[in-house]
């Protein structure tokens, strides 16, 4: 008999647990949501998250506050949101850096788990990488011509990221590792240093995301070779991506999207998602992203989830292979 008591009481309590579980994510939000962006003020990552959060606002009835946390490569930020309560109040911005680069980069000391401490929201949006050359030291007219004069002189040219174990020194490290050539990495502090080396002729090569470079493409400053996207880019319709050359593997855009801590509720995993994707459906917001060279994503949590670990898969093997190691 006390066993059956016992039983009956495990059982009202625990739908008692999910009955109140289920009243939370249908009132939920009840106030305003807190979202961590782990980069500084100003950047993509952070126009990006407030272009989409402010709309997501309108759908969810409350604000999205956006609350820059910068430092250490993302790190910072990420794990504050990683240690918050799942309760769907406090989110944060995923990049390729925060859940990949990093990870793959500091895996014994990197105070979070980018598979098991996050729950996948959506992708907000992909923007292309690209990889472009100084017209006056290598003056080569296409992708083929610039693989020919690598392959004849290794160790002869210098390509620029903009740093040690960021994600355009990875993209430059699986360009080698595909192509089979030499050439010399050169980290800068940032992708701007290196943008000005590289119009400057300092160095021969520069890896960066397309949205930086595209005013000195535009202006001839720089040639693009390729491109890291699914298609061509409809501004460059004679840059052909790095898949169509026969390097699918340096094919790695980069992304931009939200996550919430392990644990949080599904209900309000898909509530915020529902919302992501009317916002990423507004052809202001979409105009937006097109002006920050970024095309809108809104996939499933499990697409995205899928993303990221396809992605860290990729940055590990390259800092493995290429004995990649934070200076």
């Amino acid at each position: 008999m006390m066993k059956m008591r016992t039983l009956a009481l495990a059982i009202t309590l625990g739908a008692g647990v999910l009955a109140t579980s289920a009243q939370a994510a249908d009132k939920y939000p009840s106030h305003a949501i807190r979202v961590i962006v782990p980069f500084a003020p100003g950047g993509s990552t952070d126009i990006i998250a407030r272009l989409v959060t402010q709309r997501m606002s309108q759908e969810l009835g409350q604000p999205m506050v956006v609350e820059n946390k910068g430092g250490a490569g993302g790190a910072i930020g990420a794990a504050e949101a990683a240690k918050a309560a799942p309760d769907g109040y406090t989110l944060s911005i995923a990049t390729v850096s925060t859940m990949a680069v990093n990870p793959a980069c500091r895996p014994n000391d990197l105070p979070y788990d980018p598979i098991k401490d996050f729950q996948p929201v959506t992708n907000f949006a992909n923007t292309a990488n690209v990889v472009s050359v100084n017209p006056k030291k290598m003056p080569v007219k296409d992708f083929k011509e610039f693989l020919d004069v690598l392959k004849k002189n290794p160790g002869k040219y210098s390509y620029g990221s903009s740093g040690t174990c960021g994600v355009l020194h990875l993209m430059g490290e699986s360009f080698k590792l595909a192509t089979g050539t030499d050439i010399v990495h050169v980290p800068y502090k940032g992708s701007g240093p290196a943008l000005a080396d590289a119009v400057g002729g300092q160095i021969e090569i520069l890896f960066d995301n397309l949205p930086s470079s595209m005013p000195q493409i535009q202006a001839k400053a720089i040639n693009a070779m390729a491109v890291a996207w699914p298609t061509r880019i409809k501004t460059m319709p004679n840059v052909p991506t790095f898949a169509e050359v026969g390097f699918p593997a340096v094919n790695q855009p980069v992304w931009y999207g939200l996550l919430a801590p392990a644990g949080t509720p599904m209900d309000i995993v898909n509530k915020l998602r529902d919302a992501a994707v009317v916002a990423l459906k507004d052809p202001k917001v979409i105009k937006a992203l097109d002006e920050q060279g970024s095309e809108p994503s809104g996939n499933t949590p499990e697409e995205f989830a899928k993303e990221i670990k396809s992605q860290y898969d990729w940055a590990k093997e390259i800092v493995k292979k290429q004995n990649i190691k934070l200076e």
